[in-house]
C-alpha cells in the first residue's frame, strides 16, 4: 500500500493532506478556519468582493429611482411651498399670540407654483353618510307633547336652530309644530315658514325621523304652552331628562330660542346625522326662490367663466355690533355708536375697535377684501357675486370695484319683475343668495356669522366645494406692515399665498374645543357626523 502523505496538525493530530481544509470534521472547522492564515485571508477576499458588489447594486438603484423621479424645479418648490404652509398654519392654530416676525422664517421661493386658484380640495375618499338605520325609524308610541318653536334672529341663524329642534323634538319623542319665524330682527322681514322653505316636502321629508304637523289639534289648542328658552349648548341628556319630564307635564311647550341650544359635539351618531338631514335635505327653499337663484347662476355663467360667491358682511348692522369702524369717518362710526347702544340686546357698548381687528374678529373692509383677492391670485376680470345687503360707508364697495369692476349682486343681476316679490322680504333675498353662494365655483367670506358657517357647511356637505377661508388676525398684521412700506407687494403676495395654502374648505376633522361657545360650529363643518372616510 502506498505511503499516504500526512500533515502534524499544531495539538499533535494527524491528518491526511488531501483533507486539510477541515470540511469533513465538523467539531474542528470553526475554531482552526479563524485562526491566522490562509484560510482568513481568502474569507476577507470573498468577504470584500460581496461588499463591493451590494455597494454597486445599491448605487444603481438610487441613480435609476432619480432617474425616473425626474422632479423640476417647480415641482420642488411645490412641495416644499406645501410642507412651509402645514408648518406656518400650524404655528397659527397652536398658538394665537403668533407675531408676524414668525412669517420672516419663512423664505420667499421664486416662481412659486400653487394649486389653481379655481381648484378644489381632493375629497375622493370622502362621502356622504346620513342615511337613517331601520332602529332610527319613528315608533309608533304615542307623542309625549307638542313643541312650538319661535325662531329668532337672521335667515341662517333660523335655518340652523330649526334642524336643532328637529334633533330635539327626535330625543323628547316630541310633535313638532311648523315654526314660526322671526319678525323682530333687525331685517324686519315678515315672512313666515311657508314663504320660504317648502314646508310639505319638509314634512314628507321627515315623517320617518320625526311628526310634523302644520299647526295644534284642536285638543290641545286651549292649553296655555309652557314658555322656555332651553339651555345654550346642551347635550342630549339634557332634552330627554328635564325637558322631556316637562313636556310630558305640560303637553305643549314653546321654546323662545332657538340659537345654540345643542352642543355641537358629544352627541350620538344618529341625533347628528338628523341635524343634518335637516339642514341640508328637509329645509329646501321654495322654488320661487330656487327659481330666480338658478336665473342668476346661469347669467354669472353665460360665458363658461367660474365666478367668485363672497360674504361681504360690512354691514351696517354687524359693524355696530362687533364695534368695527376702520376706514370709516368719525361721523359713520358715531352712527354705529348710536345703533349699538339702542339695541337692548347686545350687550357690549364700549367696544375698541381697532383691538378687535388686529384680533381679527371685524368684518374685512372691501378695500382688505380687494387686496386679499389679488394677493391670492384672482385677475381683475374675476367675476364676483356678493352675498350681502347693502355695503355701509359713503365710499360702499368702491375700493373693492377700482380692483374687481365685474360686481354683480342680486340687484343689478335680475329684473325689476323678477325682485317684486321679494321687495322689503330681506330674508327671502338671503335665502336667494345661499342658494348661489352654495352653487359658486369658490366661496369667500370675511366674517364668521351665520352665514359663513351654513354655507361653508353646506359646501363640504356637497364634496368639500371650495371655500376660502381667510386668516384675519394675521392677514391684517400683513397688510398693516406692507402699507407702511416694511414689506414689498410680491413679499406680501407670497405669504398671503402660502398662508391660506392650505385653507381651501378641505377635510379637516372638527374638534371639540376648551370652551363650548368658541369651538368650531356643527354645522361650519359636519365631519365627523354627517361625513365618513371611504
Amino acid at each position: 500500500m502506498a505511503r499516504r502523505r500526512v500533515i502534524e496538525s499544531v495539538d499533535g493530530n494527524v491528518l491526511p493532506m488531501r483533507n486539510a481544509i477541515l470540511f469533513r470534521r465538523k467539531g474542528r472547522f470553526w475554531p482552526d478556519i479563524f485562526r491566522p492564515g490562509r484560510y482568513m485571508c481568502i474569507l476577507m477576499f470573498w468577504g470584500l468582493m460581496t461588499l463591493l458588489f451590494m455597494m454597486l447594486l445599491a448605487k444603481f438603484a438610487l441613480l435609476n429611482t432619480l432617474h425616473d423621479l425626474k422632479l423640476d424645479q417647480s415641482e420642488f418648490i411645490t412641495a416644499r411651498s406645501v410642507e412651509i404652509s402645514i408648518r406656518t398654519n400650524k404655528l397659527i392654530t397652536e398658538g394665537d399670540d403668533i407675531i408676524i416676525s414668525e412669517f420672516k422664517k419663512i423664505p420667499l421661493l421664486p416662481k412659486l407654483t400653487l394649486p389653481d386658484i379655481w381648484t378644489k380640495p381632493n375629497t375622493d375618499l370622502y362621502y356622504k353618510c346620513v342615511q337613517r338605520s331601520s332602529k332610527d325609524i319613528i315608533s309608533g308610541d304615542p307623542t309625549n307633547g307638542y313643541i312650538l318653536v319661535h325662531s329668532n334672529g337672521g335667515l341662517n341663524q333660523m335655518k340652523i336652530g330649526i334642524s336643532d329642534m328637529v334633533a330635539i323634538a327626535k330625543v323628547m319623542n316630541a310633535t313638532l309644530v311648523l315654526p314660526s319665524l322671526d319678525h323682530n330682527s333687525f331685517w324686519t322681514d315678515p315672512s313666515d315658514f311657508k314663504d320660504i322653505f317648502d314646508w310639505k316636502h319638509f314634512v314628507e321629508y321627515l315623517e320617518e325621523d320625526i311628526s310634523v304637523v302644520d299647526h295644534l289639534p284642536p285638543a290641545y289648542a286651549s292649553i296655555k304652552p309652557h314658555q322656555r328658552a332651553p339651555v345654550s349648548y346642551s347635550k342630549a341628556s339634557y332634552y330627554s331628562n328635564q325637558m322631556s319630564s316637562l313636556l310630558k307635564k305640560h303637553k305643549v311647550i314653546n321654546f323662545t330660542h332657538t340659537d345654540s341650544r345643542l352642543a355641537n359635539n358629544g352627541l350620538p351618531n344618529p341625533i347628528q346625522r338628523l341635524r343634518c338631514r335637516a339642514m341640508y335635505e328637509a329645509l329646501k327653499f321654495t322654488d320661487e326662490i330656487l327659481e330666480l337663484a338658478d336665473k342668476l347662476i346661469t347669467r354669472l355663467r353665460d360665458d363658461d367663466k367660474p365666478f367668485i360667491a363672497l360674504h361681504l358682511r360690512y354691514e351696517k348692522d354687524m359693524l355696530a355690533f362687533t364695534g368695527c369702524s376702520h376706514n370709516l369717518s368719525k361721523a359713520e362710526d358715531e352712527e354705529l355708536r348710536q345703533l349699538r347702544r339702542s339695541v337692548r340686546h347686545w350687550k357690549e357698548k364700549h367696544i375698541d375697535g381697532e383691538e378687535r381687528r388686529r384680533q381679527g374678529v371685524c368684518p374685512m373692509t372691501p378695500r382688505e377684501v380687494a387686496v386679499f383677492l389679488e394677493a391670492i391670485g384672482f385677475p381683475s376680470d374675476t367675476k364676483i357675486y356678493i352675498v350681502a345687503g347693502n355695503i355701509y360707508g359713503q365710499d360702499g364697495v368702491k375700493a373693492l370695484q377700482d380692483k374687481y369692476p365685474n360686481i354683480y349682486t342680486h340687484s343689478n343681476l335680475a329684473t325689476e319683475d323678477e325682485l317684486s316679490p321679494f321687495n322689503n322680504r330681506q330674508n327671502k333675498l338671503a335665502a336667494v343668495d345661499y342658494t348661489v353662494a352654495l352653487e359658486s365655483d369658490v366661496f369667500v367670506f370675511t366674517y364668521d356669522g351665520n352665514m359663513a358657517k351654513a354655507v361653508q357647511g353646506h359646501r363640504k356637505y356637497e364634496g368639500f366645494r371650495k371655500t376660502i377661508i381667510p386668516d384675519k388676525k394675521n392677514f391684517v398684521k400683513l397688510i398693516d406692515r406692507m402699507d407702511k412700506g416694511l414689506i414689498s407687494w410680491e413679499e406680501f403676495s407670497m405669504k398671503v399665498k402660502i398662508l391660506h395654502a392650505n385653507r381651501t374648505g378641505g377635510a379637516v376633522l372638527r374638534k371639540p374645543g376648551k370652551v363650548v361657545k368658541s369651538e368650531e360650529s356643527f354645522y361650519a363643518n359636519p365631519y365627523p357626523g354627517c361625513i365618513c372616510e371611504k
